[in-house]
């Protein structure tokens, strides 16, 4: 087809016929709102990374999670900071740990919305690392029953499903087995399948005061030169359990999203994440980019690459766009 027998304009020239040929579209429906939980009462704390987030009480989170729910946003993952920190994290799986009191806030107050929740060390432990530290060194497997004990822990909360980050190999086979083993079977596991050892995370472990106090993550979380193994990493994760797979990074990572969604045939989550944002909001600051019109088209381009589901800081922001 070439012009003048093909002229694509003819179906740009009205904005109906621009809609009735999009391919792709972005609803309310796919957009999950991270939320950043803090112990006390009354505190709305402004985070310097991530301009317009906060450190929630859990009573000023409802507020928030009611204005998510009102917008339509079905989901909210909840992220938890607590008063104090130990090697082996047992803030993550306190029966009153910060998470877990949200959680039933939450479903309290507004129990039509869904609860997710991250399952990691990472904020609870002293070291910083998302696993038991021995020797200077990651151990994976005395890892696993600690984080199985913080899933099970938010799922007796009321959390409607949980969602490990952390990366150790077998970890979602261990977390199925002690959800169904203490009745739990209908819990849900998103998986943090394949995250990437990523600089796009600095603003929320600076919002979280999770940096590693010692080496990094690339132990456990993936190269960013790796394709292959990012399905490889999905497969495992299926097979242990998983009922949804996520990509994080998103927009560095949207050949890895697209690669994925023609590898398996399983729902697909992206984390549009902290640094994603905050460039957004930094070039807004500055008076460079209609931050709104980005936002939009950088939600699309996470949905065109095969996302199911998004996770990002923007979904109130869009969410609003997508109601008017």
């Amino acid at each position: 087809m070439l012009f003048p027998d093909y002229r694509p304009r003819r179906l740009r020239e009205k904005p109906n016929f621009r809609k009735m040929i999009q391919e792709n579209r972005l609803f309310v429906d796919d957009l999950i709102l991270p939320l950043f939980a803090v112990e006390g009462k009354g505190i709305k704390k402004p985070i310097d990374t991530m301009p317009g987030h906060f450190h929630f009480s859990c009573d000023m989170m409802v507020k928030i999670v009611k204005e998510a729910h009102s917008l339509g946003i079905p989901a909210v993952m909840i992220f938890g900071l607590p008063d104090k920190k130990d090697p082996l994290g047992t803030q993550a799986y306190a029966p009153d740990g910060i998470v877990q009191k949200c959680v039933e806030t939450i479903k309290e107050s507004v129990p039509d919305i869904a609860v997710l929740t991250d399952v990691c060390l990472c904020q609870y432990t002293d070291h910083g690392h998302c696993g038991v530290v021995e020797k200077g060194c990651i151990d994976n497997d005395a890892s696993l029953d600690l984080l199985a004990r913080t899933a099970l822990s938010h799922a007796r909360a009321g959390a409607d499903m949980v969602a490990p980050s952390d990366m150790m190999d077998g970890r979602v086979g261990e977390i199925r087995q002690a959800l169904d083993e203490n009745d739990f079977s209908n819990i849900p596991i998103m998986s943090y399948a394949v995250k990437y050892a990523s600089a796009f995370y600095g603003p929320f472990r600076s919002a979280v005061a999770s940096s590693p106090q010692f080496g990094d993550r690339k132990t456990y979380q993936m190269d960013p030169a790796n394709a292959l193994e990012a399905i490889r990493e999905a497969n495992m994760d299926i097979e242990e359990g998983a009922d949804i797979i996520m990509v994080k990074p998103a927009l560095s990572y949207l050949d890895i999203i697209h690669t994925l969604r023609n590898e398996i045939d399983m729902p697909m989550a992206a984390y549009n994440v902290s640094g994603e944002y905050a460039m957004i909001k930094a070039g807004e600051l500055m008076g460079w980019i209609d931050a709104t019109k980005v936002v939009m088209e950088t939600l699309l381009s996470i949905k065109r690459a095969g996302a199911d589901m998004i996770l990002t800081y923007s979904a109130i922001e869009a969410a609003k766009e997508l109601n008017k």
